[in-house]
């Protein structure tokens, strides 16, 4: 590898260390050795070291657990492109891998102010709400609340698919065309991190969703929180002239 000298010295540590991960030396979930072990071997200060991990700790390739080390992220197993409307069913599947689903709740339940908000409810309005784990190869991947407005699906109805898109169409003849999507992350969450068997330095992506039938009404609002260590997502751009 050739490196102009004129190169800030923490930036040629960063593609030394990126260089060490893409060839294997250094794999997913590995510890690295101690600054003082790892500055010598690149032959850095330790302050361009650490101003290079602080960098690839913001890039989200290696991790720093107080107290414990710094180690190399693992990679997620899963990935996908917010512009693609995807069933997790199918994003499983993609990767190989058995889907499952461990139900929590399924029923009627009254609407809360956001249903109300994203699904054009008013304040004495049901939905049917689904609670449920989506599992690859038995590992709890997703936490996932569905609510659908009550009216829509009757007073009789039951999610008979794992799919949510494919039961709606099969089962409520209701055909989901797009979806406005927002999403975040948050940290350890006392609750969902320990149904999704997460570690407290394991932050969950939520996908906030409210998805559109072909007349443009809002028919599915959905929460649904990854592991941030198993799912990855990615947007395309392109520029507009």
């Amino acid at each position: 590898m050739e490196y102009n000298f004129q190169t800030p010295r923490y930036l040629l540590v960063i593609e030394q260390i990126k260089e060490k991960i893409k060839t294997g030396e250094l794999e997913p979930g590995e510890r690295l050795p101690s600054e003082m072990d790892l500055a010598k071997q690149l032959r850095v200060s330790r302050n361009t070291l650490r101003e290079a991990l602080r960098i690839l700790e913001e890039e989200n390739i290696i991790l720093r657990r107080h107290g414990v080390g710094t180690f190399v992220n693992k990679k997620p197993v899963f990935s996908g492109g917010l512009e693609e409307l995807f069933s997790i069913t199918d994003m499983i599947k993609r990767e190989g891998k058995e889907p499952a689903t461990e139900w929590l709740f399924t029923g009627y339940a009254a609407a809360h102010s956001d249903d109300r908000a994203e699904l054009n409810l008013n304040q004495q309005d049901r939905v049917f709400l689904v609670k449920r784990v989506r599992k690859a190869d038995g590992i709890p991947l997703v936490y996932c609340i569905d609510k659908i407005p009550a009216d829509l699906v009757g007073d009789h109805y039951q999610l008979k698919s794992e799919s949510m898109l494919m039961s709606l169409q099969q089962d409520a003849g209701i055909t989901i065309s797009y979806a406005q999507a927002d999403i975040k992350t948050i940290g350890y969450h006392d609750e969902i991190s320990q149904i999704l068997r997460c570690d407290r330095d394991t932050p969950l992506l939520i996908l906030k969703q409210t998805h559109y039938d072909l007349n443009d009404k809002p028919v599915l609002y959905s929460l649904n929180f990854f592991r941030s260590d198993q799912v990855s997502f990615n947007v395309f751009r392109k520029r507009v002239f």
